[in-house]
């Protein structure tokens, strides 16, 4: 009875996926890299928090948190009839003093024609110059004045410094402003690192090799590091001294403060591994699925060692060379024979 309706359910069931085509890889030693992990943080190399540079009230945002934003593209606006009064106001006193230069100028020519006839003496002359001098010297304060109330009016529209992604927005709508209260902070995705703290005593292999690579155990991403960086200071406490691993123009889906792991090649060693692709992980078993020798996948579990880079993991159980792996262990999990209850 059992196996009647076991046959009547395999009729409804979806065609199962064919297990032909299945890209697979050999199981094998090889010479791959000996690495030391330790934890790590994502960081981005251009970031930075935009700041109010005058008093005014929010009437307008543009972006929030998660909008892609362009170098110079308008973000914000802060009321500016404020900043419009004292642009006014600024004008005004430089037209003021502009009259004050020429009414000292028209009464130091009068001296000196005074002062040809004999009617005045050189020191009402030399007065009047000084007038003068003080006059032209109050225009140009007059005019440092204006324009710098000129250049405050500009900065009531908020720019983006740089092409990037809006990661925080620390203002709400008809909130004051006032010089250096932030508005939003922004990071640039395109250029990423990651902060790793390593012992003393490993960094003279780390240096030796200048080699690594990144996993983010988050996303399952393993991404490239273009450039190594040792810097030059240790911590005192600790005994671990910082390494920064710039990362590859690939770091799609990345953004600051991700926890990472830092892989750094320290020498190497002939392992047993297969491809990282074909390892699937489910809940805390780890495993493959190899390819019999009818051509169907079967789940086999595995015991895994550490990262063997190059995109490699090292296995210490449950696989043995020559055996072939899937790649796509998703597709092959729907392609692999449904094992039924008594056997058959």
């Amino acid at each position: 009875m059992a196996k009647m309706i076991w046959r009547l359910v395999g009729l409804f069931l979806p065609l199962a996926v064919s297990a032909q085509g299945l890209p697979s890889a050999p199981v094998e030693y090889r010479q791959v890299d000996q690495t030391y992990a330790t934890e790590a943080v994502v960081e981005a190399v251009r970031q930075s928090t935009i700041s109010a540079q005058v008093i005014g009230r929010v009437v307008d945002l543009r972006v929030d948190i998660g909008d892609r934003v362009k170098a110079g593209q308008v973000i914000a606006r802060i009321d500016e009839r404020e900043a419009a009064q004292t642009v006014a106001t600024t004008q005004a006193q430089v037209a003021q003093a502009r009259a004050n230069v020429e009414n000292a100028r028209l009464a130091l020519n009068r001296a000196k024609q005074l002062l040809e006839s004999k009617f005045v003496s050189q020191a009402a002359v030399d007065s009047a110059d000084a007038q003068f001098k003080a006059a032209q010297a109050q225009l140009q304060a007059a005019q440092a004045t204006a324009g710098q109330a000129a250049v405050s009016k500009g900065h009531s529209t908020v720019f983006a410094p740089f092409s990037g992604i809006v990661s925080a927005r620390h203002v709400e709508l008809g909130e004051m402003a006032a010089p250096g209260k932030p508005l939003f902070t922004a990071f640039d995705p395109a250029d990423m690192r990651v902060i790793a703290e390593v012992p003393q005593s490993q960094v003279a292999r780390i240096k030796e090799t200048g080699r690594a690579s990144v996993e983010i155990p988050s996303t399952g991403q393993w991404l490239n590091v273009k450039a190594l960086t040792i810097l030059p200071s240790a911590d005192p406490r600790t005994h671990s001294t910082r390494v920064r691993l710039d990362l590859d123009h690939d770091s799609t889906g990345v953004y600051p403060g991700v926890y990472a792991r830092a892989h750094f090649a320290i020498g190497s060693a002939r392992k047993l591994v297969v491809p990282a692709q074909a390892v699937i992980h489910r809940s805390e078993v780890a495993g493959v699925y190899v390819i019999d020798a009818k051509g169907q996948p079967r789940f086999r579990q595995l015991r895994l060692g550490e990262a063997a880079g190059q995109g490699f993991r090292e296995v210490l159980a449950g696989v043995t060379p020559g055996e072939r792996v899937a790649l796509e262990p998703v597709k092959a999990g729907m392609a692999s024979p449904v094992v039924r209850p008594g056997g058959s």
